[in-house]
């Protein structure tokens, strides 16, 4: 059996420069507000009173986000084709064929992956750039990163490098589909749910 591929994300390296997105967008020639890996700044805090003394207490980190092709991805299961399906190395993929473009695995998906594309009619999505590791290569958006933020590979060993954590805000709740993503959390970094903060930039993604 193939080994589960996963991303691995660095919340403390990562800047912002959506060089992950742009590289994603430019090597799939994805036209205006079709956007598969997103950068979401996250932004918090307030400020705190000691007398006549005011001293900012304030959070800001950014999470760039894909496909996580999850161990139980909700988009298949809500698929009325089997156009979305899951390959054996646990990448989920989109048959185009079969795809009739109704979304809902857009609207199912927490992630909002799957994303219908209107010049070709039906639903595409992340699928951790197939052709380039078949040739040996890194995803787009990994190879991009100028801050080695992003990473792949079997989810299993990044989870012996880097450990389980892939629940942050804005993140939602990893129990729904148990996404194949591992994070290295912001030292600001709250826990998916508990937020106290709040996303800047949601025209964006």
């Amino acid at each position: 059996m193939a080994e589960k591929l996963g991303f691995y994300f660095n919340q403390t390296l990562c800047n912002g420069c959506k060089a992950c997105q742009i590289a994603c967008k430019d090597k799939h020639s994805l036209p205006e507000g079709v956007t598969w890996r997103r950068v979401v700044e996250y932004t918090g805090g307030s400020w705190q009173r000691d007398g006549n003394t005011v001293t900012p207490n304030v959070f800001s980190y950014y999470t760039s986000i894909s496909c996580n092709h999850c161990e139980d991805p909700i988009c298949v299961k809500v698929c009325p084709t089997t156009a979305m399906h899951q390959n054996e190395d646990g990448t989920v993929s989109v048959d185009a064929d079969k795809c009739v473009g109704c979304r809902y695995c857009e609207w199912a998906c927490p992630y909002s992956a799957p994303q219908y594309h209107p010049g070709l009619g039906h639903m595409t999505k992340c699928d951790l750039c197939a052709d380039y590791r078949s040739e040996g290569k890194d995803p787009a958006c990994v190879a991009a990163c100028p801050s080695r933020a992003l990473g792949w590979g079997p989810i299993d060993e990044l989870r012996d490098e880097h450990g389980h954590v892939d629940n942050t805000e804005p993140l939602p709740d990893p129990s729904i589909t148990r996404p194949h993503l591992v994070i290295t959390p912001h030292r600001d970094a709250q826990t998916s749910g508990s937020g106290t903060g709040q996303i800047m930039n949601p025209r964006e993604i």
